[in-house]
């Protein structure tokens, strides 16, 4: 804990919505700082992040949930228990939405969810650039029987329209209470964790419908050397040999390209020059086999 002056407010706030709503966007938005992975594929996020804004007055501990869906398999049934148990633990829930969809299936499914819950919930309508003015009044009607919610605040994540105002808002609901973090921290993953999210996250953009989910990436090693170099080995995990086979791409090309962005990220990250060096391996089915979702760092206590 750290000292803290008089009438500090802080506290934990859940992000939660379907898979694809822009949670992560609004997330590193929200923080000023990229600390989750964006792609226009679903289930991007498979970790609980703790992300960290502070400001003079106050400080919030956000929590970027998977989106919660149907799981599939045991790490989709693990995910969607890392989402649903984040609203046991928080002060705010923000539910996310796109300003471009009506309530579906899968929104009333999370509503039914917070039914259960005493825990203040902002409805967040996304995306609010895509449609006109006039319509977004007519998107927040749409949802305003699913729940009774505490605030609605229309949002673009993209480009922050609102922002600062959600911001404003969610310490009003905060408790008066310590600085959880130093003020200059914005994530308690360690630098091993961001990079490997950094290396899947490139695989995502590149990777085609076939290769997304079937990877998980462990760092196995990080040491600087002498001259400074940074030496990071990683391996990117995935269940069939052919999707090996499209990780590597003609001649080494595809894994050659995700190596480069992931690097240059890296290098960003750490503020140090880097040489990454990328391998790939099968782990047949491993998102069913619950010793490999573990092995690959998605924990109970997540």
């Amino acid at each position: 804990m750290h000292t803290t002056p008089e009438n500090f407010r802080s506290g934990f706030v859940a992000l939660v919505g379907r898979p694809n709503v822009g949670k992560s966007t609004l997330l590193n938005k929200l923080v000023g700082q990229k600390v989750a992975i964006m792609s226009d594929k679903p289930q991007t996020t498979r970790h609980k992040i703790h992300s960290v804004l502070s400001r003079n007055d106050a400080q919030i501990v956000f929590l970027d949930t998977p989106g919660i869906h149907k799981p599939r398999h045991k790490l989709g049934e693990h995910m969607v228990d890392v989402a649903l148990g984040a609203l046991k633990e928080v002060d705010v829930v923000l539910f996310l939405v796109e300003a471009t969809d009506p309530p579906g299936a899968g929104d009333q499914y999370i509503t039914e969810q917070m039914k259960e819950i005493k825990t203040p919930v902002f409805l967040l309508i996304n995306k609010i650039d895509l449609i006109k003015k006039e319509e977004v009044l007519e998107r927040i009607l749409s949802y305003k029987d699913l729940l009774p919610f505490a605030e609605v605040i229309p949002v673009s994540a993209l480009s922050g329209d609102n922002v600062e105002r959600l911001t404003d808002t969610i310490i009003k609901y905060l408790p008066e209470g310590p600085q959880y973090y130093p003020a200059d921290m914005i994530t308690d993953r360690p630098e091993r964790f961001i990079m490997a999210e950094i290396i899947r996250e490139k695989v995502l953009h590149l990777t085609s419908e076939e290769i997304p989910h079937s990877v998980a990436v462990v760092v196995e090693q990080v040491k600087e050397r002498n001259n400074g170099l940074v030496a990071v080995n990683a391996v990117i995990f995935t269940e069939r040999d052919s999707q090996k086979a499209i990780l590597i791409g003609k001649g080494g090309n595809m894994l050659k390209e995700v190596g480069r962005r992931a690097r240059e990220e890296i290098e960003n990250l750490l503020g140090s020059k880097v040489y990454l060096e990328l391998w790939v391996k099968v782990k047949k089915d491993w998102r069913n086999k619950i010793n490999d979702i573990r092995n690959f760092g998605f924990t109970e206590e997540e």
